[in-house]
């Protein structure tokens, strides 16, 4: 009797550890003892809300993107669209309107360009990596055309602790964050869209024949996601205290990264958000890392790419074995 449970003991914890998300955690967890042990300044509370504040973003914009790669797609426009959200808010400002309508523009701004994404993939019937690469070019132009190249300061109102403000020590970003990674896990795991949201990835066909309305659910996850952007935007606008056509620029390859790595597959159908958020922490944790010691900052974007085709691998390697 006491084999038998050592044993079922056992095959719990083995079942536990091949999670994608805690595997991911264990990696993270031996990453933050390293650079302890390497730098003196890495764990400190200051550099932890600096590491945790810069990966806010991240893992907003990575909830977004999880959402459209567990329905089979990919959203490359997502980096390009917080510099619009951003550029789009700072410029409604600038014109004289309230903190409010700045928030309705950005975010609405965000709508607005997921909800075409979502048409282009299921009204014209365009492959998502082809409608969200045009979307990207073109959003990126606008962003140029808006600010003309030039940054755009924004003064400090209500709207900018959204990314520059703290309650206690905490920033309000982090905060923020939990909050979203909260909304949307209860989304995709509580809610007959969310669970949707899976079956289209699992099996498109089986999940139009079930009776789901395909169509509607992919125009509803690339709205969220371009609403997500809007927030990102919202928060960096509050972070830096204006809007730059540049903001975001290569978030796209970060949140992909932060996604994969948190165990979102790359086929669809799986994995959960506080994977995702797990993901974005290894990421930002890496980079800060690279700053402590000192590591030129060109390996950071070669870093990125080697984490991405680690991930997948591990991810077709767990599916095969």
């Amino acid at each position: 009797m006491e084999v038998s449970m050592e044993f079922m003991g056992y095959r719990k914890m083995r079942k536990i550890l091949r999670k994608p998300e805690v595997s991911v955690l264990i990696g993270l967890i031996i990453l933050c003892l390293f650079l302890t042990i390497m730098s003196p300044y890495f764990f400190t509370w200051r550099n932890i809300l600096n590491v945790l504040r810069q990966s806010s973003v991240i893992a907003i914009l990575a909830l977004g993107e999880a959402m459209v790669i567990i329905i089979g797609g990919i959203d490359l426009s997502l980096g390009s669209l917080v510099g619009l959200t951003a550029v789009t808010g700072a410029w409604v400002a600038q014109a004289g309107a309230s903190p409010l309508l700045t928030m309705t523009a950005s975010l609405g701004t965000g709508f607005l360009v997921g909800l075409i994404n979502g048409l282009l993939v299921t009204k014209v019937k365009l492959p998502p990596f082809i409608a969200t690469l045009g979307m990207m070019s073109i959003v990126k132009g606008f962003s140029l055309l808006i600010t003309s190249g030039v940054p755009i300061h924004y003064p400090w109102t209500w709207l900018s602790f959204l990314g520059g403000g703290r309650i206690f020590t905490i920033p309000f970003s982090v905060i923020l964050m939990i909050l979203m990674v909260a909304l949307v896990s209860t989304f995709v795991r509580n809610t007959t869209q969310g669970r949707d949201i899976y079956a289209i990835g699992s099996n498109e066909k089986a999940a139009m024949l079930s009776g789901i309305d395909v169509d509607r659910i992919k125009i509803l996850v690339f709205s969220i996601t371009g609403v997500l952007s809007g927030i990102c935007g919202l928060v960096l606008m509050g972070q830096l205290s204006g809007s730059d056509a540049f903001y975001g620029n290569g978030y796209e390859l970060d949140v992909i990264a932060a996604a994969v790595i948190g165990g979102i597959s790359m086929t669809g159908g799986q994995g959960n958000m506080i994977g995702v958020v797990v993901g974005a922490a290894l990421m930002a944790v890496l980079k800060n890392g690279f700053v402590l010691l000192a590591v030129p900052g060109y390996w950071q974007t070669v870093a990125v790419g080697v984490v991405i085709i680690a991930a997948v691998s591990i991810d077709s390697l767990r599916k095969k074995y």
